[in-house]
């Protein structure tokens, strides 16, 4: 018998059964209970919550950070007749209104808003009006200090819980190690601790690690061999659009992706490779985000991640079918040096920080003590030109600025043409009946969008120009001169990352960042930065086990697949006949310095097994050979 969560589930998105979790966090958000769920990436986690909050009765509250993702799910809500609204940075205050009344009024069920929205007056004073039913935090680790991807305005969410004192909340993310998932836990004030997590392994997934001088030319190799759908994430803009030629040249298809496009350019390529059955995206970590393509067959990185947490998403985007699929890191000596070497960049000097804080000020006019709340169109490269500025230390600035709860800086996203008319019809036909020069324009808005008196309505002067068969700069023209006169309310297409200010403007000598803090976050990410290169070099444990390690899992086992384990199998030693022999040449060489031949003399194994395993052990970095041609361990 299929049960209520299962008939929501066919009827608004035609599965019949859930994936494995869904249901528990569902029935357990639908109790009351404060949850958080640990789902990989692709694990749907979009669908516990929509479920839980299409059998509740009110809105649910969806917090995330990502604005193209939030559009997206509304837009997607939406093809299936169930109501849905996003307030994000750039809106104006008629649309904010227009949001918030269609969930007090409405019959809305989804409200998307992003971490900054939370704190302002007019949000909180609409939340009494609301029947909220649940609390989503989606991207959850956001408000762990401890977690990479810290945002201050993600605290806010307590704040509103005191307001909702009765209302569940959901918690979602991907990744988190058990410090910040207890961290989680607690800076979402959990009453009981429902906690569900999937295990992180991928048993389809092979992990791979290379150490490459020409790690193009490897790349290559994999592309070779395996065929079919990939990705290739490097670190720099030039490098995706180099290395995509490269690969057109030798005769694949493939395209180029990062953040620098623009929006239109984003979203051919992206819908481009998710069509098609064989194409290789070269991309920075700007490409994946809300991307759901089973057919991933593998994941390269050319470059170095700066901790497991990037590498394990991005990697996992491969073989989500549940076919086999590859993960494969190639680094070299280089990279490591080029990472370390850029943590000055990654944490500039508080100094540095608050002269770009002066100087954002100063490109957007801003008086000190103004502008909370305020939103600009934000554009690093010209800043930079203007002021001088590093792009990259600036842009890091920037994150600082952000994470000490100044400012906010969304992504780069696409906001079409909107307008309203601003005033009723009756005085709009007196203005067309005295301005006849505007009549006819009016008519043909009239004529070709609907809702425009209630709501703010996409528009495409294109489209408007093509009608007329006049050119869209005129129909521009027009649209701007009605809104000044306060006859419309017009807003043209943007396509720019956005900057918010979370407070007034302050003078730079009264700008106060936590130097402890700073400096903690700062050890925080190089430690993060170390594991991964320990990932890297290590090459004598299981790459799964190591990745499973991290993020808090016990009891693992072996994958068997991986390079390390494809090396232990060539030994042919039983995994507990390896662990003890390891243990015994680990005992042995921390005591003295041994030749190969005493090894082999000391252990009960066969030359051949001793051979192979300190071939293994040295290539491994758990053994050096020393300038006498004796062996010593070197963990």
């Amino acid at each position: 018998m299929v049960d209520k969560y299962e008939q929501i589930l066919l009827k608004y998105w035609g599965y019949s059964h859930f994936r494995p979790l869904q249901k528990d966090i569902i029935e357990s958000v639908c109790a009351g209970n404060d949850t958080l769920g640990l789902m990989a990436t692709g694990g749907g986690k979009s669908i516990t919550f929509q479920v839980a909050a299409m059998q509740m009765e009110g809105v649910c509250l969806v917090v995330t950070p990502l604005i193209a993702l939030m559009k997206d799910q509304v837009d997607n809500l939406t093809s299936r007749h169930i109501k849905a609204v996003a307030i994000y940075s750039g809106m104006s205050f008629d649309e904010i209104e227009i949001a918030i009344n269609k969930c007090v009024w409405g019959n809305y069920k989804f409200l998307y808003v992003s971490p900054e929205r939370l704190k302002t007056e007019r949000f909180q004073e609409s939340l009494s009006q609301m029947k909220i039913c649940l609390i989503t935090v989606d991207e959850a680790h956001c408000i762990s200090r401890w977690g990479y991807d810290f945002r201050p305005s993600y605290l806010e969410v307590a704040t509103i819980r005191e307001q909702l004192p009765n209302v569940p909340v959901l918690a979602l993310t991907a990744t988190a190690t058990p410090d910040v998932v207890e961290d989680i836990m607690d800076k979402l004030q959990f009453k009981k601790r429902a906690f569900f997590t999937s295990s992180f392994e991928r048993k389809n997934l092979t992990f791979l690690v290379r150490e490459k001088d020409d790690k193009v030319g490897y790349m290559l190799t994999i592309a070779e061999k395996v065929r079919g759908v990939g990705i290739v994430y490097v670190r720099n803009r030039n490098k995706t659009r180099e290395v995509a030629q490269l690969l057109q040249r030798k005769g694949y298809n493939a395209d180029y992706y990062h953040a620098g496009l623009s929006p239109e350019e984003r979203t051919f390529k992206q819908n481009k490779w998710k069509a098609s059955n064989n194409m290789v995206m070269v991309c920075t970590n700007a490409f994946g985000m809300g991307i759901d393509k089973a057919d991933v067959r593998f994941v390269v990185h050319l470059d170095l991640p700066e901790s497991p947490e990037d590498y394990y998403q991005e990697a996992g985007r491969a073989g989500r079918d549940g076919k086999p699929a590859f993960a494969v890191l190639l680094f070299s000596k280089e990279d490591v040096d080029r990472l370390v070497n850029s943590l000055d960049d990654k944490f500039p000097e508080i100094d540095a920080i608050k002269r770009v804080y002066d100087a954002l000020g100063n490109y957007f006019q801003i008086p000190v003590g103004s502008n909370l709340g305020s939103s600009y169109d934000f554009i690093i490269s010209d800043f930079c030109q203007k002021f001088k500025l590093d792009i990259l230390p600036t842009f890091n600035a920037i994150k600082v600025l952000e994470q000490e709860g100044f400012i906010e800086l969304s992504e780069a996203m696409e906001v079409f043409s909107k307008v309203k008319f601003a005033i009723e019809r009756d005085d709009l036909y007196k203005f067309q009946v005295s301005n006849k020069q505007f009549d006819t324009f009016i008519k043909l808005i009239l004529r070709t969008y609907t809702g425009l008196f209630t709501d703010y309505t996409k528009i495409d002067e294109y489209k408007l120009a093509s009608i007329a068969k006049s050119e869209a700069s005129i129909v521009r023209k027009y649209l701007e001169v009605l809104s000044n006169a306060n006859i419309i309310h017009y807003f043209p297409a943007r396509k720019n990352p956005i900057i918010v200010y979370t407070t007034d403007r302050i003078d730079r000598d009264r700008l106060a960042i936590n130097k402890k803090e700073y400096e903690a976050r700062k050890q925080r990410y190089i430690k993060r930065l170390e594991a991964m290169v320990n990932y890297a070099r290590k090459a004598t444990k299981c790459r799964s086990e190591m990745l499973l390690s991290y993020f808090g899992e016990k009891n693992t086992s072996r994958c068997g697949n991986c390079d390390v384990c494809r090396k232990r199998n060539e030994l042919e030693l039983s995994t507990y006949a390896f662990d003890v022999v390891l243990k015994e040449i680990k005992i042995l060489l921390k005591a003295e310095e041994l030749g190969i031949r005493d090894l082999v003399v000391r252990l009960d194994q066969s030359e051949d097994t001793v051979m192979k395993l300190v071939q293994f052990l040295l290539d491994g970095n758990k053994i050096k050979l020393t300038g006498t041609g004796r062996l010593r361990w070197h963990d």
